[in-house]
């Protein structure tokens, strides 16, 4: 069974990896990953959003909470699908 904290974290997960993704420099996919990423987030819910939620259904949200040590969130990387090759 998923947690009101396990849930709001999740959310909060993807809309940062959703955040990475749509502000990459590398196009992949012909820009699809990108313009997929900028249109979800479109309609993605902030903190502040969540933790009016929270307050209001505490049973299915938690509130957010920023970077607590030893857990996992969206890493900032962008790591290319397809490398570049580069011919010298």
């Amino acid at each position: 069974m998923t947690t009101p904290a396990e849930r709001t974290k999740a959310v909060v997960d993807v809309r940062n990896f959703l955040q990475v993704l749509s502000n990459a420099e590398e196009v992949t996919i012909r820009g699809l990953v990108q313009s997929v990423a900028i249109g979800l987030l479109r309609h993605y819910p902030l903190d502040v959003e969540l933790d009016a939620s929270a307050s209001a259904l505490p049973g299915v949200w938690a509130h957010p909470t920023v970077g607590c040590s030893g857990e996992l969130t969206a890493c900032t990387r962008v790591v290319p699908l397809y490398p570049k090759c580069t011919d010298e």
